[in-house]
């Protein structure tokens, strides 16, 4: 308290600040890209384990016997399937009665905003069948899901025969103490959405279904299959749920301890770990696995249907069979035990999975990067926005520096010109909010709202016209300087754009700060591109060379440059017209996301990230 009370030691520390403020920003701005890509060396990584008691061990005897059944079950289903045109639901209801369970249906319907054209759908209509094993030794208090994803085109004829071969199987067994629920849903994440709103008794997309007519207990944990031939080679697991929420590691520490006890493989993002930790290839590799996840969580979209029981607090992953070129083979006798040995773990269960991490980035399966342990690489990036803002703030209250004295930004004696200047009220920074913010609002609504406008007065699709409207929207915030400063009258100071770039730094490091602490990924890839921009943008200097930076951090460039960089790490390169249809796809889908699932990515973008980086915009062409 000393040192801010005694007006010399602040000017001594005023001026320390100023002098050094360049030198701290580039050198934080290292030590966080540092950090980070110091988070796939051992290191930083900690090996995985098991926090909860009750799934300490693998020692489960497998009883799955029912390979046959499993394959005999996926070719029927395969059969009424391609009868039908769609999900067989009276032959799925007569099996699973067959089998001893309860079971009901659930048709559901919902109106897309604008057409999925990639799916080719817009009205779609559909029903979830589901079958409930009650638990013979417990109230019906609790349950587990085993979920199969089931849409019109898509081969997951083994994944049903497996469920239903393990529903056999389980029927026989007295230990369960938790419902086991059987669910065959339709139309994907749609139908997914539908099926956990009734179960729950909330109606949060408007999706339009009938009531559930049959339940269970609370969903404790719930697992998702996705299996397309009748062997397989590994276990791909998928974590990334919506708005980048994961599940608590001990559910992705269980499968992959059962997988070693029947020796299948299990990989994560697609990639198999290394055991060579100490060379410079296995650091590649790890740090290839993390940017995958990265990049999958920083874009919002839940990567399998578990992605949704997330948001209801039910910890889930989705398991996805892969048939590669691989030597060894795995049949569904072993898959099967695999299943049923993480079933029987989870019906120990006496609470739900807490003990472990629910924050965390996995360079594979077998270690695991904590919160504790890569949030101090987006730190150090905030801390560059508080740098430069602190710089502002020093000159704005007229510090007593010398003109003689070099600033942080190249300009000589700023201090002492801006304390001769009067001071602009607060109300001169209100039109360049409101304007900006306005533009926000209309990139928010006006695509989906407009899109039967467009179709009549330009030949495209209604899809097509959301999204070339979104692009136009984006575009236009390009010419807002120009009207931003037609309603500002005697601003053209000193004073009043460092007083708009000390409010945009600091509007922007509460944006990141805060949609880091819920998606790290989505706020640590607009930091690393949007900071270093954001710190040295101002309207004098190389304004063309400003200009051009600014255009390349805005989030829709970040989008483009990510397609590209997944692209490149998954060893699939593609060419520049690709990576444009990709770029609209990929826009396309955030709008779906948003209003058929709750994704939070594109309202956070539109009314928050692009009036913030309009903001920085007007700094630059403050005239």
């Amino acid at each position: 308290m000393g040192l801010l009370s005694d007006p010399y030691r602040r000017r001594a520390l005023s001026r320390l600040i100023l002098r050094l403020n360049t030198p701290l920003c580039i050198l934080s701005y290292l030590a966080g890209l540092g950090w980070f890509l110091g988070l796939a060396a051992p290191p930083f990584t900690l090996r995985s384990y098991m926090s909860e008691n009750a799934m300490g061990s693998t020692m489960v005897e497998e009883q799955f016997v029912f390979g046959e059944r499993a394959l005999s079950y996926a070719r029927e289903f395969a059969g009424h399937k391609k009868k039908v045109g769609g999900i067989p639901v009276a032959w799925l209801e007569k099996t699973m009665w067959n089998l001893g369970l309860e079971v009901y249906k659930q048709p559901f319907s919902r109106t897309l905003p604008f057409p999925d054209e990639m799916r080719e759908r817009y009205m779609v209509k559909g029903t979830n069948v589901y079958g409930i094993l009650r638990a013979p030794r417990a109230a019906s208090t609790e349950s587990l899901v085993l979920s199969v994803p089931c849409s019109t085109g898509q081969d997951n004829s083994q994944a049903v025969g497996l469920m239903l071969a393990l529903a056999s199987c389980f029927r026989g067994q007295i230990y369960w103490a938790k419902d086991i629920i059987f669910l065959v849903n339709e139309h994907d994440l749609i139908g997914m959405e539908a099926w956990l709103e009734a179960y729950h008794d909330v109606n949060i997309t408007e999706v339009i279904s009938s009531g559930m007519l049959g339940r269970a207990g609370a969903i404790q944990a719930a697992v998702s299959l996705e299996l397309s031939s009748d062997v397989i080679t590994s276990f791909d697991v998928a974590v990334e749920g919506l708005n980048g929420q994961l599940p608590n590691l001990d559910l992705v520490n269980l499968f992959y301890a059962f997988c070693q006890k029947n020796g299948l493989l299990c990989t994560i993002q697609g990639k198999l770990q290394r055991t060579d930790w100490d060379t410079l290839p296995a650091y590649v590799h790890s740090l290839q696995t993390l940017l995958l996840m990265v990049l999958k969580q920083g874009s919002g979209r839940p990567q399998g249907d578990h992605g949704l029981f997330l948001r209801y607090h039910i910890e889930a992953i989705t398991v996805r069979g892969i048939n590669s070129f691989r030597q060894y083979k795995y049949d569904m006798g072993t898959m099967g035990k695999t299943l049923e040995g993480m079933f029987r773990k989870l019906n120990n269960l006496l609470e739900r999975l807490h003990q472990s991490y629910f924050f965390y980035l996995l360079p594979s399966l077998a270690r695991f990067v904590s919160i504790g342990v890569y949030m101090p690489a987006f730190g150090f990036l905030i801390l560059i926005l508080v740098l430069k803002a602190l710089d502002l703030w020093m000159k704005l209250s007229k510090c007593d520096v010398g003109p003689e004295e070099q600033l942080c930004d190249g300009v000589q004696g700023a201090a002492h010109a801006a304390a001769e200047e009067s001071r602009p009220g607060l109300l001169t920074l209100v039109p360049p909010l409101l304007i900006c913010h306005a533009t926000g609002l209309t990139l928010y609504f006006l695509p989906v709202l407009g899109q039967h406008v467009a179709t009549q007065h330009f030949p495209v699709s209604e899809s097509e016209a959301v999204v070339l409207t979104v692009i136009a929207i984006y575009v236009a915030g390009l010419a807002l300087p120009h009207n931003t400063h037609r309603v500002l009258t005697g601003c053209g100071s000193e004073r009043g754009w460092m007083s708009l770039k000390l409010l945009s730094l600091l509007y922007l490091a509460m944006l990141l700060g805060c949609i880091a602490l819920i998606n790290f990924s989505l706020g640590f890839l607009l930091a690393i591109t949007m900071v270093p921009v954001a710190a040295i943008v101002q309207p004098r200097g190389p304004k063309y060379l400003y200009a051009v930076l600014l255009v390349l951090v805005t989030p829709a460039v970040t989008l483009l440059l990510s397609i590209i960089l997944y692209q490149e790490l998954i060893e699939y390169p593609i060419s520049a017209l690709e990576c444009w249809q990709l770029f609209l796809q990929a826009v396309s889908e955030g709008l779906l996301d948003h209003y058929l699932y709750g994704s939070i990515v594109f309202p956070f973008i539109a009314l928050f990230v692009y009036p913030c980086w309009l903001l920085l915009w007007n700094v630059l062409f403050w005239k």
